[in-house]
């Protein structure tokens, strides 16, 4: 079914939000991906926030004109059957949600991402960031590593404090 052009002006609008407070918009070819898997990859993809959508690529390049730091993206791969994913909070999710779910439905393949800059990464670099751990993982990791020079100095005060107590007990004696 057409839509008419006021669906179709919503739909550019919206997609012009998702575009604007998205960090990293992530594309994948999804031909041949059974509708009940793509209901369960957007159900999975939403409890991190990422939002995944089925558009006609002409209203995503309509989207992408009116979009002031995106209007000059590289757009030129966007043809077929393509998946978008956006994430207003981390660049990593949507690659991640998209690698994860490929694994299990190889009919699912990147195509590319736009940066929250409008910067054009290949189906090579979206793959690296997939890889990529979580944000909250590399800012446990971070603050584990910032905690191990303390714990290194507690523990070794620690371990000599008897013999500290001792001596200061033999010279006050």
């Amino acid at each position: 079914m057409a839509l008419t052009k006021e669906k179709k002006e919503k739909v550019v609008g919206e997609v012009v939000e998702l575009l604007s407070n998205s960090k990293m918009t992530v594309i994948a070819s999804y031909q041949g991906t059974a509708v009940k898997d793509m209901q369960r990859l957007r159900r999975v993809s939403y409890e991190n926030k990422t939002t995944v959508k089925v558009i006609k690529n002409r209203l995503v390049l309509q989207a992408l004109k009116k979009v002031e730091k995106l209007k000059d993206s590289e757009v030129g791969q966007l043809e077929g059957m393509l998946v978008y994913a956006f994430n207003p909070e981390d660049e990593v999710a949507p690659a991640q949600n998209l690698a994860d779910f490929a694994k299990t439905n190889p009919t699912l393949s990147f195509i590319g991402a736009i940066s929250e800059e409008g910067n054009w990464l290949d189906s090579n670099e979206v793959q690296t960031l997939a890889s990529l751990p979580s944000k909250e993982v590399l800012i446990s990791n971070v603050v584990s590593l910032l905690g191990s020079p303390i714990s290194s100095v507690i523990s070794g005060v620690n371990s000599q404090l008897p013999s500290i107590l001792s001596g200061l007990e033999a010279k006050l004696a």
